[in-house]
């Protein structure tokens, strides 16, 4: 936890002990460092003080191992390594970026796909298709593990929290009944980071839009020179370890649900910021849904230009961030480009990762695609 006042005048005496006594949210190494940051953080303090009143809704997650993902991660006495150490997960398959030690977005390979591996038996897995006509019932984890048939002691969730947020995104945002009557979902998902090295987990949306195209352009900075424009088509979900799983010999031809067409979904890599990429990629690829996952919009200037690009498309928008005060200021931010308010107000994300970020600015928990807001 770093001290709240860090960089405001003089050096941090200490570590940051001493925590705001009404909001609780944030912490200072030095009285004198608390008082001389009062101007910055009075403007935030009542409303990270609610904030923090919500820990519990935050921690809420159905799984056994919701606990030690949560609070006792929070409270060093456990760690995303641990964590993924336990369940043999650590540092392989699909896993290799959730936690400190392991790959970075720099050491994107030359390989399609890095993995397409749980690393996981075929009962903790969603690596089979729906063999039963029903659709995804309501929106939270534990009726999605039902529906897929996994049980609540698999850590799938700490990877599919990607393609179920771009599945609320459009429920969201009003398209749900679109994907009944079009044959092609494109998305414009801007910003992608640890994605990258977990392409395959986007094959969810195979059951999620049975019957659909789905079309994803992933574009940011952080796709590598090389990787730009690379192609990658998903035509099955990622593999367990079982070696005779019905996962290992389905083909493109598989269809995923009965009584519907063979789904696919297809991803494209596009090196740049959005409003510098947009006219090249809308020529063949006009979005339905432009979706920022943990955007932090605040935090960087670049958006700027991206946000006036989305107000001039007018094509629906949804963005997450770590945190609600975080989503909080990309509002402020938004709101100040387009001189209007979120069209969907701040709201918590159900299917939001279930294991905390490691030390969190604030004392307040951060989730990947916590909380979520629209414009």
């Amino acid at each position: 936890m770093e001290c709240a006042g860090k960089g405001s005048g003089t050096r941090c005496l200490g570590p940051a002990r001493k925590r705001c006594g009404r909001c609780g949210a944030v912490s200072y190494c030095s009285a004198s460092h608390q008082i001389s940051h009062w101007k910055v953080h009075r403007a935030e303090c009542e409303r990270l003080e609610q904030q923090m009143k919500n820990l519990d809704l935050l921690n809420d997650f159905p799984f056994t191992f919701s606990q030690e993902s949560t609070v006792q991660i929070s409270e060093k006495q456990e760690s995303r390594c641990s964590f993924l150490r336990k369940r043999g997960i650590h540092q392989v398959g699909l896993w290799v970026c959730e936690c400190r030690c392991g790959a970075s977005v720099t050491s994107f390979g030359n390989s399609r796909l890095e993995s397409d591996t749980w690393n996981l038996s075929n009962i903790l897995c969603p690596c089979r298709g729906i063999t039963f006509a029903s659709r995804l019932p309501t929106f939270c984890w534990k009726d999605y593990y039902e529906w897929r048939c996994i049980p609540l002691q698999s850590p799938v969730s700490l990877l599919l929290h990607w393609p179920l947020t771009v599945y609320h995104s459009i429920q969201l945002a009003g398209l749900g009944s679109l994907t009944s009557e079009i044959s092609k979902l494109c998305i414009h998902y801007l910003g992608p980071e640890k994605e990258l090295l977990q392409l395959a987990v986007f094959g969810e949306l195979r059951a999620l839009f049975p019957g659909v195209f789905v079309q994803i352009e992933l574009i940011g900075p952080a796709v590598p020179h090389h990787r730009d424009g690379d192609k990658i088509d998903l035509h099955s979900y990622a593999h367990c370890i079982e070696q005779d799983c019905d996962c290992r010999y389905k083909n493109e031809n598989t269809s995923c649900s009965i009584g519907h067409t063979s789904s696919a979904v297809t991803l494209q890599l596009h090196r740049g910021y959005y409003h510098e990429r947009f006219l090249d990629i809308s020529k063949d690829s006009h979005p339905h849904l432009v979706i920022a996952p943990n955007a932090g919009i605040a935090a960087y200037a670049s958006w700027l230009p991206t946000i006036e690009l989305i107000k001039e498309i007018n094509v629906p928008a949804v963005f997450s961030d770590y945190c609600e005060e975080a989503c909080n200021l990309a509002a402020c931010c938004i709101n100040a480009v387009t001189n209007q308010p979120p069209r969907l107000p701040i709201q918590l994300n159900p299917f939001r990762q279930p294991m905390v970020v490691e030390d969190s600015p604030l004392h307040l928990p951060c989730y990947s695609n916590c909380f979520l807001f629209a414009m």
